[in-house]
């Protein structure tokens, strides 16, 4: 198995000029790297097209919304706010027990 095969792991986040995407498999039968963009596009890359992509490890993008093809409006809070513990807490009956 090829040196630059061995570093690539599942899980994984890489960067090119072009593009942010994260490894989800590596198929060394059909010789293809299995990645998923940001945008939540599933793409194989061959190993040689691999070897030419000079994709570099990077962090994790810190927005998670972009496979979830969520709008910004979609991430807002509820404007009713949920009940807090202690609301909850009171409205329990103590047990005279």
């Amino acid at each position: 198995m090829a040196q630059w095969l061995q570093q690539i792991n599942p899980g994984d986040w890489y960067q090119t000029a072009a593009t942010t995407f994260e490894i989800v498999g590596v198929d060394a039968d059909a010789e293809v790297v299995l990645v998923q963009h940001f945008d939540g596009a599933l793409e194989e890359v061959e190993f040689d097209a691999w070897i030419e992509l000079d994709a570099v490890p990077c962090a994790p993008p810190e927005d998670y919304s972009g496979a979830l093809d969520l709008d910004a409006e979609d991430l807002a809070v509820d404007a009713v706010p949920s009940p807090s513990v202690d609301d909850t807490l009171k409205r329990l009956e103590l047990d005279p027990g």
